[in-house]
């Protein structure tokens, strides 16, 4: 089977390019196109390519050809989505930004302030808290999550990574680690049904959150992109509970310091969260045509 491929630039001086396939369309998938253009192009990778009819349309990795609909002499458009890095290399990478900067701010308030003090236990609390929270995003990048894709554009590592590095890390360990609120001062008095109170809804929304995180991670097989409808805590009230019990997590947060960074970076982020969610319930209704219709995005009864 032979196929044209054409680039959405018009540019490149590799293209229009034709890839004779061993085989026909009804045994043929896109994978095997795009193991193909790799091998005329090594520069290449698959993980680069995004291949589409001529109209872009986006064409499904696991079916035939002839199920896509494409005959013996079609033409395909090609677009080269740059260089690549691994979405668990980015993970660690952007959860690593708060665990480096918050130990500065805590541990040398005389390089930071310009003095030392003593810390309270409202700053003790939320930078054990903090730690603890990217410490198990950490862990679960290398041990529970299974990723869909493989990869992304490498560039988009440093946006990705300064909604962490910047407002997780450096605003909210300056504002919460600060003089303002160390041992003594008045911003710093917590009772303690306030302070234990919140260290025990984040510890639940916490745990909560990595129940549903193994939940996902057993929907899908290794080195498979298979997608199921999840089930079970969390998940028989909206599509994305570990969004929902994250923001919870946060909130806490927010409540412990009452710091304007806390809730500066917990808007933002559960902002960011509510509209993936409403993309992956749109996504779960429109690919299970028995989807549970009672279920909202995030935010449980609510939306």
């Amino acid at each position: 089977m032979k196929l044209t491929i054409v680039s959405r630039n018009p540019k490149s001086k590799s293209f229009p390019l034709t890839l004779d396939l061993a085989g026909d369309a009804s045994s043929l998938t896109l994978t095997d196109v795009s193991k193909a253009l790799h091998s005329k192009l090594p520069k290449y990778t698959p993980d680069r390519q995004r291949i589409t009819t001529q109209d872009k349309k986006p064409l499904g990795q696991d079916k035939t050809l002839a199920e896509l609909g494409l005959k013996d002499g079609d033409t395909l458009q090609f677009k080269d989505l740059g260089p690549q890095i691994g979405w668990r290399t980015v993970f660690l990478i952007e959860y690593a930004g708060p665990m480096l900067l918050h130990p500065i701010f805590y541990y040398l308030p005389k390089l930071v302030y310009g003095n030392n003090f003593e810390h309270s236990s409202l700053q003790k609390w939320t930078f054990a808290l903090v730690m603890l929270h990217f410490l198990k995003r950490e862990l679960e990048t290398i041990f529970v999550h299974r990723f869909s894709h493989g990869t992304m554009p490498f560039f988009n590592v440093f946006k990705n990574s300064a909604h962490y590095w910047f407002l997780s890390g450096i605003n909210l360990a300056y504002w919460v680690y600060g003089p303002w609120f160390s041992q003594g001062e008045k911003l710093a008095v917590r009772s303690d049904v306030w302070l234990y109170g919140c260290i025990a809804v984040w510890t639940w929304a916490e745990i909560s959150n990595l129940i549903t995180h193994i939940t996902l991670r057993n929907l899908r097989p290794p080195g498979t992109r298979v997608r199921a409808i999840p089930y079970g805590y969390g998940f028989d009230l909206v599509s994305c509970p570990n969004y929902f019990f994250e923001t919870i997590a946060w909130t806490s947060v927010c409540f412990l310091t009452t710091s304007w960074s806390a809730f500066l970076f917990n808007v933002v982020a559960t902002g960011q969260m509510y509209i993936w969610a409403v993309k992956k319930h749109k996504n779960y209704k429109k690919e299970f045509e028995n989807y549970p219709r009672n279920r909202k995005s995030m935010i449980p009864f609510i939306a």
